[in-house]
């Protein structure tokens, strides 16, 4: 077996090395003296292998394999411990393939409802996301296959994807689109990075060096290799100088070609050829297995596990006088096309030719009767469908309808122009409503709907894209065989144009300016307090919980919440509680509150247990754009614990000591109230020492003086007849 060193590199050929850098075809890297080529494929959701033999451009010709629940459903967990396991599944199947690296998770943030690609990945909030994406890439790579974590970064439009600049200010950029990809490279070490196609503030990210190599390898210490989403690569030269290290799919002889011509005409270095073509040799060394008939292994375990995971992840939205779980007693009407032609995966590179589809309607319970109501094929009604399905509600005690987003409507490749269901759906909705009271709305979906009938229907189920066996889950859930457990990873609004990117959105062909800035999804609707349709984290259960005895406590360099969740219902469940963080002391702008932990409970009636989480400084910080670090402030926080972001149950005061103080250095340009405020001990004794002290406290007495001190910079303190002296000696007692 060959020794994998750059000695080992330097042996090889010009033309091998710039082979090693373009991917032989569309799934493979290229093979070497000593070096077999290692496979690659598409799986997020399930593996979405290819025969090597097949059309590349037919993303449904792949191998038979369980087509887990979608990132949108999985987030919802609010389990880590569940991602873990779903990467552990993932990575089995993986390796029975004798595939090298999983194209997945996708971890981008959900800043727009009609982003087309909401479905594949976890959250509008990057803590949630950077969570659930760490403990899918362990799982997966604790099975010896690595990751490709995407879309590197700020991919939140699908419309002109290849060439759209995402304009983000630093802050914004570090603290939402870039945070969870930090943690999940500090934390899990990612076997590759997957660069996305767009633009980010100009710079193509396959050729961006700052976000290529100065932030992610440089400051993140990122060690593995970057690799390009299909087809992103412009310039192949100035991609390797920025840190790409393999272009897929490649170009065949074209990208020797191109890469050999560069190094022997003095645009690209030997050196960086080299690099590249040795972080490709170590990822192969590592994770590359033998290109070989496929090895069984347990589908029907895993599609189990795909019902688990869609039983722990699907939301309970709505369910006024105790709607559900169902009365086995009742006649029940089952209607809508989605029940026997469910939506249950993504359209694009997440599609899997699953093994075991069980619709809803093949999971309904026995006596059960079926309407079809609508065509997914057209959003006109049927006047004989919809008179089948009103007469069919009409004479049942209980209606399940089934709605959602057909494939057509969102998939990968562009976006969303509305978050509206098919007119045909809401039409028959409207109609079974007004003939039978007790039904049950069952969304199959990507990601936000319009809801104009909530409050007509008593209960409101969430399915996302519940994997293959979103029949067997949908049921139980419904009958309450599963006591529902699930969260929304993201903030559903009462109508599209109350979301921040309304109008802007994808409407400037080359050029996405973010606006909002930091405001997305609940961090916008909690600033402005406006309603939502229902909040993020928000997830009913069939039992209820209390909360109680929030202690919070500060050590040497976090902070430990402590509290109790009690279960006050009749029946065992499982609460996601969420800790918030409202930062009061900081001068900058800053959200409301931001979900900094969370953990889920299971528990038996009556049953409490006691939750402790220990938030980091960085649970307290921001980035600091002049500084080019992050910061946490010294001062007062307010700590919040709830059952979603608008349901808090405890709060309490906090005041933070591990951190730094927010007035930093003190200057001409400090405000005066700012300094007499400021309890730092070397402070008090500067303006002590100076005789600032002396002059301004009887000032300091004076109300109308105190509110105008707090804007008037210490360099106009000679304005109030107080001596440059002074104030020259309360800055050299500083020093």
């Amino acid at each position: 077996m060959v020794k994998i060193d750059l000695d080992f590199v330097e042996g090889l050929t010009l033309e091998e090395r710039a082979a090693l850098v373009s991917g032989k075809d569309f799934w493979f890297t290229a093979k070497v003296p000593g070096v077999e080529r290692m496979m690659m494929s598409d799986g997020p959701s399930g593996l979405r292998k290819q025969d090597v033999d097949a059309s590349p451009v037919d993303v449904n010709d792949s191998v038979d394999a369980v087509c887990f629940p979608s990132s949108a459903l999985t987030a919802s967990s609010f389990d880590d411990q569940m991602l873990y396991k779903l990467g552990q599944h993932l990575g089995i199947a993986a390796n029975a393939e004798h595939l090298g690296v999983l194209l997945g998770p996708g971890v981008n943030i959900k800043r727009s409802p009609l982003a087309g690609r909401n479905f594949e990945y976890f959250s509008e909030d990057p803590l949630l996301a950077g969570r659930m994406g760490t403990a899918y890439v362990k799982g997966v790579q604790d099975q010896g296959v690595g990751v490709s974590v995407k879309h590197f970064a700020a991919n939140n439009r699908e419309n002109q994807r290849f060439t759209s600049s995402s304009n983000i200010d630093e802050r914004t950029l570090r603290e939402i689109y870039l945070a969870q990809f930090e943690r999940i490279v500090k934390e899990a070490h990612p076997a590759t990075l997957m660069c996305s196609y767009n633009r980010l503030n100009g710079t193509l990210n396959s050729q961006n060096q700052r976000l290529l190599t100065e932030i992610l390898r440089d400051e993140w210490g990122f060690e593995g290799l970057v690799m390009s989403d299909w087809g992103a690569v412009a310039d192949h030269v100035a991609a390797l100088k920025a840190g790409l290290d393999l272009e897929m799919p490649g170009r065949g002889q074209a990208s020797v070609d191109e890469i050999v011509t560069a190094v022997k005409e003095g645009r690209l270095q030997e050196s960086t050829l080299n690099r590249s073509a040795l972080r490709v040799l170590k990822m192969v060394e590592k994770w590359g297995k033998k290109v070989t008939k496929a090895d069984p292994y347990d589908k029907e375990e895993q599609h189990n596990f795909a019902r688990q995971m869609a039983d722990d992840s699907i939301v309970l939205l709505k369910n006024e006088d105790h709607q559900l779980p169902l009365d086995s007693n009742d006649s029940l009407a089952v209607i809508g096309e989605l029940a026997a032609k469910p939506r249950f995966e993504g359209g694009g590179s997440s599609h899997v030719n699953a093994h075991h589809v069980v619709t809803p309607l093949d999971a309904a319970p026995a006596g059960a009767k079926y309407a079809q109501g609508y065509s997914l094929d057209t959003t006109q009604a049927d006047d004989q469908l919809v008179s089948a399905a009103v007469e069919l509600a009409k004479n049942s005690q209980r209606v399940v309808y089934f709605a959602g987003f057909p494939e057509k409507m969102e998939t990968e490749g562009f976006d969303k122009d509305t978050i509206s269901l098919p007119a045909n759906q809401n039409e028959l909705l409207t109609k079974i409503v007004a003939v039978n009271p007790n039904v049950t709305v069952v969304l199959q979906n990507g990601s936000v709907v319009a809801m104009p009938w909530a409050d007509q229907v008593p209960a409101i189920v969430e399915t996302y894209l519940a994997g293959e066996s979103v029949g067997e889950a949908t049921w139980d859930i419904l009958t309450g065989k599963v006591n529902p457990s699930g969260k929304l990873s993201e903030s559903f609004p009462l109508r599209l144009a109350d979301n921040p990117t309304y109008g802007t959105f994808a409407k400037d062909h080359d050029e996405e300016d973010y606006h909002e800035g930091l405001f997305v999804g609940y961090r916008y609707y909690d600033l402005h307090a406006m309603p939502v349709r229902f909040p993020f984290g928000h997830g009913l259960s069939y039992t209820q919980f209390d909360y109680g005895d929030l202690t919070v406590n500060e050590e040497s360099d976090s902070v430990k919440v402590t509290f109790t969740v009690t279960n006050t219902g009749k029946v065992a469940g499982k609460e996601a509680a969420q800790v918030y963080v409202a930062n009061h002391i900081s001068r900058v702008e800053m959200p409301v509150k931001e979900l900094r932990d969370f953990a889920k409970v299971a528990l038996q009636p009556g049953e409490s247990k006691t939750v402790t989480v220990n938030l980091s400084r960085r649970a307290f910080s921001y980035y600091n754009v002049a500084k080019q670090q992050w910061e946490a402030d010294n001062g007062a926080y307010e700590i919040m614990v709830g059952s979603s972001s608008r349901d808090i149950r405890l709060t309490t005061d906090f005041t933070l000591t591990i951190g730094v103080n927010p007035l930093g250095t003190i200057t001409g340009d400090t405000y005066v109230g700012d300094v007499w405020a400021d309890k730092n001990p070397r402070v008090q004794a500067a303006l002590k020492e100076s005789g600032l002290y002396e002059i301004l406290e009887p000032m300091m007495k004076d109300e109308q003086w105190v509110a105008i001190s707090a804007n008037m910079p210490l360099r106009s303190l000679a304005a109030m007849g107080i001596s440059e002296q002074a104030r020259q000696a309360f800055f050299d007692a500083l020093k």
